[in-house]
């Protein structure tokens, strides 16, 4: 549970189907063009890789179908029929998972959500984020929030947050591993008047704006801090004096060690009645 009054962070959704849900980008024209009829249970699924990378992903989401409709879609039938019998030769708690082969283990699919990707490579200055809607299902390589808004969006995307990332974060060799446990719940929100409110959410729409700028490039293109485009650093520069002044860190601190001693401080104040 998150130490502050936040949007809860959850995981995604774990397939547990052997990979017969799942669609990859090389089979896909093949598959809805000899079973168009599912392409209205097809969505992208979206994991870290594939978000951070722009890659086309897919999966059968067959929350909605009725066995009728099942029925009459042979190749779908085959990897339903592949799901159910890949679960009954795992683990006993998987086993059980057979007898809904239609079906994720899970079955997250909200309106709007933040996705997070769980791991990141250390070289960029900021974890990529953004909005999803339900035609995306989150995949368990992320973590998303559902309902969550610009201002979340603002606070998460800036420096400050990342201070504490880089900090409290799990690794993989050296590259970042985030997580709902560790670092989401743990972190020390600030609380800004409305006006300090009002600008995290048009920095945050300015970060989103400049990324809508470049279509054909990808979040690990953006995101290079060689060739990141001056307008994204600019909007990400102006959201972190944003942020920092909600916080009242602004020209008081300097170093980002100075930063996370004040967060350290508040995360204290927080937890100290726990």
């Amino acid at each position: 549970t998150p130490i502050c009054d936040v949007p809860k962070m959850t995981t995604g959704n774990r397939p547990a189907d052997g990979g017969h849900l799942i669609i990859e980008a090389e089979d896909y024209a093949d598959f809805i063009k000899r079973e168009p009829n599912a392409v209205k249970y097809i969505k992208r699924l979206m994991g870290a890789k594939e978000y951070i990378n722009n890659q086309d992903r897919y999966c059968l989401w067959l929350v909605d179908a009725s066995p009728a409709e099942l029925r009459k879609m042979p190749l779908v039938m085959e990897r339903v029929e592949a799901c159910k019998q890949d679960r009954l030769n795992g683990a006993e708690d998987r086993q059980k998972l057979a007898e809904t082969p239609t079906l994720f283990r899970e079955l997250k699919n909200p309106s709007t959500y933040i996705i997070v990707p769980r791991h990141s490579s250390e070289t960029r200055r900021y974890i990529p984020m953004g909005f999803l809607d339900s035609n995306y299902i989150p995949a368990d390589s992320a973590t998303i929030i559902p309902e969550a808004t610009l201002f979340h969006f603002g606070i998460l995307m800036s420096n400050v947050h990342m201070a504490w990332t880089r900090t409290v974060c799990g690794r993989i060799k050296s590259d970042y591993r985030y997580s709902k446990d560790i670092v989401y719940n743990n972190f020390p929100w600030c609380n800004p008047t409305p006006e300090q409110k009002a600008r995290i959410e048009q920095t945050a729409q300015m970060i989103l704006d400049a990324r809508a700028k470049y279509p054909d490039c990808s979040l690990a293109d953006l995101y290079d801090e060689t060739v990141m485009p001056p307008e994204l650093r600019k909007a990400h520069q102006l959201n972190d004096r944003a942020v920092m002044e909600a916080y009242g860190f602004w020209g008081k601190l300097n170093t980002e060690s100075e930063c996370v001693a004040e967060l350290m401080k508040m995360y204290q104040r927080l937890t100290e009645g726990e």
